[in-house]
């Protein structure tokens, strides 16, 4: 989104960080408390999205189709058999079970987070009719397709908003205005969230670009709403919300986020678009600590996965698995699962992720080093929920240069020339980020052992295994910091999930519930094994290594 978003989101990120870490004890000379472990159900839902796992994608930056330098929706077709030939027998495409969309909706930035048309597409993408040419492709390979989707604010050039700045306008009511500035600032920070126009102050709590819309207003809720099912008519499958915390305001400081207003206000959305389309995903950003996400799912006394949001980002669990594969330290991700299973309502879903477009990339976290790309790969695609991929990050693509959003949505390296497989043209929109040489989908596509390929065959293992794509997760007990390891329970099927995040191999001895007497491999890097010890099970694993064992 915006540099102010992503700055403002960073310090909330690091927060989430420093949580974690105090949580496993780090950063002291105390020895940490001993963690008891924690477990949680399956999710509730039979809906599609329940264990699937969704590819994130920047259009602009997937693939240009016509050589202007911008990627676009027909370039995006091409490469759906990248994503997914539509063939469980071959092995050479991801997998993934459907496609968000970063938002496709014309707008007068490259990020597109401030919106001019909910019903329309930027013309540097295409057109409607090339959406849903998209959309017909996806299906036709067993993809479905989301849209980002902007419910608090619009673009100060949306037609809504031009009109409203005169008082006396039909779209006045629309946004929300003061005739004197209220001197509220934005919730992370000192920087003003009321702007001042020629017809008085409104607030904008991202920026003086993104006007908020009144959500307290049933005509905005209607019409935001109207054009959402206007798309779910067009054959798209449900929607990614942005900024979910920040709907309705109603003071300064606390009541700027996460009002009661919100809430009842999101809850209303959701419906209408499962009403329209019942098993429609709607997932949503929150990004806060773990209680307040939990929040964003409702009661689930009606609806069992959740009567405000069905899915929402776990931000807390991100940073601790990028943390713990950074610092070889596997108490803080073993802190964050039980603090998933105590946290978020039983029966409810959760989206996990490594990084996304807010975010520095992994691989530019963890170096660039394979090994421990591998091993947060297979961290996510092993974990309870939904998870999420974003767009090069299963060839280890790294931020480019500078340190703004542009850098962390750089186009996507289809081969190591010029052009970079991206483009006809003379280059793309934006400068390839650095290490394409060998960050490439040409590169790793026909080596067993490249990112790529990992991801295929974890993607391929998580679909083939009820546990891993739908069952629940209970957290282990282990002597050895640097693993943690757990149970994933489904229909008819146990899998434990081990994982070694230190850069030696190790070992344990694992305490597994009664009635097992054999190990058979799903998902398994050289070295690791499981067997068998009477009252315990031995557990090998090499250096930042993983193992995936059915239990029989």
């Amino acid at each position: 989104m915006t540099r102010v978003k992503a700055l403002a989101l960073a310090r909330l990120a690091g927060l989430a960080a420093l949580g974690s870490l105090l949580a496993c004890g780090g950063g002291g000379s105390t020895p940490p408390p001993p963690l008891v472990p924690a477990a949680r159900a399956p999710a509730a839902s039979s809906d599609w999205w329940n264990g699937a796992v969704v590819y994130e994608v920047f259009v602009r930056s997937f693939r240009d189709s016509d050589g202007d330098g911008t990627g676009d929706l027909p370039g995006l077709v091409e490469k759906l058999d990248y994503l997914n030939d539509g063939n469980p027998a071959t092995d050479t495409d991801l997998g993934v079970d459907a496609i968000w969309l970063m938002p496709i909706f014309p707008s007068p930035s490259t990020h597109g987070y401030d919106v001019t048309d909910y019903s329309g597409v930027n013309p540097d993408y295409g057109t409607v009719a090339d959406l849903d040419a998209l959309v017909a492709g996806a299906h036709a390979r067993g993809m479905r397709v989301i849209l980002d989707w902007l419910p608090n604010h619009t673009s100060s050039q949306h037609p809504w908003f031009l009109d409203a700045t005169s008082p006396a306008s039909a779209h006045r009511d629309w946004y929300v205005w003061r005739t004197s500035n209220p001197f509220w600032t934005q919730p992370w920070s000192g920087d003003p969230a009321w702007h001042p126009s020629p017809g008085g102050w409104y607030y904008g709590v991202f920026w003086s670009g993104m006007p908020d819309l009144a959500w307290t207003n049933p005509e905005v809720a209607a019409a935001v709403t109207s054009a959402a099912l206007g798309w779910l008519g067009r054959g798209v499958d449900g929607f990614r919300l942005d900024a979910v915390r920040y709907l309705v305001e109603t003071g300064p400081g606390a009541g700027q986020s996460d009002t009661p207003g919100t809430h009842a206000a999101l809850a209303a959305f959701t419906a209408a678009v499962r009403g329209a389309l019942p098993g429609a995903l709607v997932v949503g950003e929150a990004w806060a600590d773990l209680p307040t996400i939990a929040t964003y799912y409702g009661s689930t006394a009606v609806l069992p996965e959740g009567g405000e949001l069905p899915l929402a980002f776990d931000f807390p669990l991100a940073e601790a698995v990028a943390a713990g594969v950074e610092r070889e330290d596997a108490r803080g991700l073993a802190a964050a699962l039980d603090e998933v299973a105590r946290t978020l309502p039983a029966g409810t879903g959760d989206a996990p992720f490594l990084t996304n477009h807010d975010q520095v990339r992994i691989a530019t976290r963890l170096g660039g080093d394979r090994a421990r790309l591998g091993l947060a790969a297979a961290i996510l695609l092993t974990l309870q929920g939904t998870p999420f991929l974003y767009y090069g990050e299963e060839i280890g693509a790294r931020n480019g240069g500078g340190s703004g959003d542009e850098s962390k949505r750089a186009p996507m390296a289809w081969d190591s020339s010029a052009s970079g497989g991206f483009t006809s043209g003379s280059g793309p929109w934006f400068p390839f980020a650095p290490g394409r040489a060998t960050a490439n989908v040409a590169a790793q596509s026909a080596d067993p052992g490249s990112l790529l390929s990992r991801y295929r065959a974890l993607v391929r293992a998580r679909k083939a295994s009820p546990a891993l794509a739908r069952g629940g997760l209970e957290r282990l007990s282990t002597e050895d910091a640097g693993i943690v390891a757990y149970l994933r329970a489904g229909t008819g099927e146990t899998v434990l999930v081990a994982h070694d995040l230190r850069g030696a191999p190790a070992s344990a001895s694992l305490v597994l519930p009664p009635g097992f007497t054999a190990a058979e491999a799903v998902f398994a890097d050289p070295g690791a094994s499981l067997a068998p010890g009477g009252a315990a099970w031995s557990l090998a694993l090499p250096a930042r290594g993983s193992g995936v064992w059915r239990l029989n």
